[in-house]
């Protein structure tokens, strides 16, 4: 459980006299210190004078919106028929707002999506003023989103960037943003006499102060947290490491285990405690308790001297390094192999090669929420191309060769800006609250950074170019990498609302692979559709026993669950895991022990 944070002392009120001019006196010199520190690093022009979006640079954006404007340009028709539809619904809500004054009829022209929490306070809805403004901001955004979607001629990833882009533009001007359109911030000033601000205001220092100039908006209180003892708990022992990583080996909870063990490869783009946060919903002690023996990677977090490691690199000294430390420390002859996000496309290219070297000691394949084939990568696609990864590469080359943490934050914190941004933006600077000790809001704020060659690598071969979906499109280890040829049984779990790994995209996976596969889908996103412990009782999960061609068309005739995947998982893998044997102590095999669990890298915080 997360400690439970120390209340902050009330901040004075205006009336409070000394102390009030003390607080704002420090405010002040805080402000102009960062204010010159800002200074100064434009003036030598160093790497983070100009903020970027971590995978791409923004100034791209100068060239897809001229596209945009001299296409709209070219039918001036359409153009002023979106002006007038835009004009007759302003109208309208003139007409619905003016009714209700005199009667108290209330027919809104626009309402908020479902699930849209930024217009959850009862003012918006009750106060005519505010539920005015609500509704003017709806009708313009999407007027603007939909006028920008169907402009005809452009090519398909600028139309993506543009869609993308004009969302982050109507999502920062939402009304909840600023204090004199937001009901509830205005509240709180009157009630605290604006200490709110004041206090939002030192949040926004502290927040500029810890990211060095650079915003790094707070999620959680960081402080209630600690590695190790309150997420990341599941005692075990790290019993090999290398320059890549530490392998934890969990300490078995019942007296026989399965005689294959389980490797797990968390994506190296975090860190691997998403899947242990707490013993409630952690999935290595869930592992443990139905008899699995449990192995995790724990990725380094690279710095300048990794600049050249390479993809190749992750395979070699990462996965294979990995599946033949569990098979030492266990006798075992073969392994379960799991890789999540990057470390499923990296679990699927490994296969191909051990497939070419006859290597049989993976008995099976996992693949959570993994993309093999990139030609429909979603949302994070509009950070990629090849004027994007130039500047990107030269970035990394600035910062020392590596991808800052906080650059790929931003990105993926973009892909969700209203719920991973401004609700936060809200809270913390507008309302002057507290963060609530979040331990899955800690870990996405624990963030790694990126090796130059593994990441160029990555997003021109997979992203850009698509080539590890084509026979031979890429060699690792001097093996032509061919994912046809993977004759080891797969299971894929995919999640129905996952905005960096679209299920509809992972599933052709199951098109490529040469061996059994089993695609199952799960409820939710890219962090809770696998973090679904079957006693929480959330979500569904459908499966099908057979795989057609396209999604849709396994999706129409797939059969639906209630809860988690999890037991599904555990059945699929049973019958594949061999005999029962005596539970395995970490240190009793050929593998000593390193370290507890969860072992130094871990802790190695980028930023």
């Amino acid at each position: 459980m997360a400690q439970k944070p120390v209340p902050p002392e009330p901040a004075p009120s205006p009336g409070d006299g000394d102390d009030w001019a003390a607080i704002m006196a420090g405010i002040a010199e805080r402000s102009q210190r960062l204010m010159t520190e800002f200074l100064t690093r434009n003036a030598t022009g160093g790497p983070s004078a100009v903020p970027n979006l971590g995978m791409g640079d923004a100034m791209n954006l100068g060239t897809a919106f001229m596209d945009l404007t001299a296409k709209m340009l070219a039918d001036p028709h359409k153009l002023m028929d979106a002006q007038f539809n835009l004009w007759r619904d302003t109208m309208e809500l003139w007409r619905t707002t003016t009714l209700r004054a005199f009667t108290g009829t209330d027919t809104p022209v626009a309402a908020p999506e479902p699930g849209d929490r930024r217009f959850k306070d009862e003012a918006w809805q009750q106060n005519q003023v505010f539920d005015f403004i609500k509704q003017s901001y709806l009708l313009t955004s999407r007027w603007m989103q939909t006028t920008v979607h169907d402009v005809e001629g452009l090519d398909p990833h600028t139309q993506h960037k543009v869609d993308f882009f004009t969302k982050q533009f109507v999502d920062a001007l939402a009304p909840t943003n600023f204090a004199m359109t937001n009901p509830e911030v205005l509240r709180a000033v009157m009630e605290s006499k604006g200490e709110n601000l004041v206090r939002g205001l030192e949040h926004l220092l502290t927040d500029l102060e810890k990211g060095k100039g650079r915003l790094r908006v707070s999620m959680t209180d960081e402080t209630a947290f600690t590695v190790g003892v309150n997420v990341a708990a599941t005692p075990g022992k790290v019993v090999f490491q290398n320059r890549m990583f530490q392998l934890i080996q969990y300490t078995p909870t019942t007296k026989e285990v399965k005689e294959t063990p389980v490797v797990i490869m968390p994506p190296w783009i975090n860190k691997f405690y998403i899947l242990d946060l707490r013993e409630k919903n952690s999935l290595v002690k869930w592992l443990t308790d139905q008899g699995y023996t449990t192995f995790m990677v724990s990725w380094v977090n690279p710095d300048e001297s990794m600049a050249e490691t390479s993809f190749e690199d992750y395979m070699l000294e990462g996965a294979i390094a990995a599946k033949d430390a569990a098979l030492a420390a266990t006798g075992a002859k073969q392994v379960h192999m799991v890789g999540y996000c990057i470390g499923g496309t990296l679990l699927a290219a490994t296969l191909s090669y051990l497939e070419a070297k006859k290597d049989k000691s993976v008995a099976t394949a996992t693949y959570f929420v993994a993309l093999t084939d990139f030609s429909e990568s979603g949302d994070i696609g509009v950070f990629i191309d090849e004027e994007q990864i130039t500047g990107l590469e030269k970035r990394m080359d600035e910062a020392g060769g590596f991808l800052d943490a906080a650059d790929m934050a931003t990105t993926f914190n973009l892909l969700r800006a209203n719920d991973l941004i401004w609700s936060f933006v809200v809270n913390n600077y507008l309302l002057g609250k507290e963060n609530f000790p979040f331990d899955l809001l800690y870990w996405n704020s624990d963030s790694t950074r990126m090796p130059k060659a593994m990441h160029s690598f990555y997003l021109r071969n997979m992203y850009l170019e698509n080539k590890l979906a084509k026979p031979g499109g890429i060699t690792l280890g001097g093996v032509p990498i061919d994912l046809t040829k993977v004759k080891v049984p797969s299971y894929m779990i995919s999640a129905r609302e996952d905005h960096i790994a679209p299920w509809m995209s992972t599933y052709a996976g199951t098109q490529l692979f040469g061996g059994p596969t089993r695609f199952v889908l799960s409820g939710s996103g890219h962090i809770a559709g696998v973090v679904n412990p079957p006693a929480a009782q959330k979500y569904n999960y459908w499966t099908n026993a057979k795989n057609p061609k396209t999604p849709q068309a396994w999706l129409q005739s797939a059969t639906e669950h209630p809860g988690s995947w999890w037991s599904d998982w555990d059945a699929w893998l049973t019958p594949q895991s061999g005999k029962m044997v005596p539970a395995r102590t970490p240190g009793k095999g050929k593998l000593k022990v390193i370290e507890d669990a969860p072992g130094s890298y871990v802790k190695a915080r980028a930023v």
